[in-house]
């Protein structure tokens, strides 16, 4: 096992790719997400004023 997790002497660079492509991928799912509430709680406050969305 510890073979394995020291990829051959590469470890360090093997181990940190998949750490910034994970942070890469949780980054593009949560930041729309949070956009996205963001724009229906805007929406929802314009509709509750009776403004028109532009």
């Amino acid at each position: 096992m510890i073979e394995f997790l020291s990829m051959g002497g590469y470890a360090v660079y093997v181990w940190s790719s998949y750490f910034i492509v994970t942070a890469v991928l949780v980054f593009n799912f949560v930041y729309p997400m949070r956009a996205l509430r963001q724009l229906q709680r805007r929406l929802v406050i314009r509709h509750r004023h009776g403004e028109s969305a532009q």
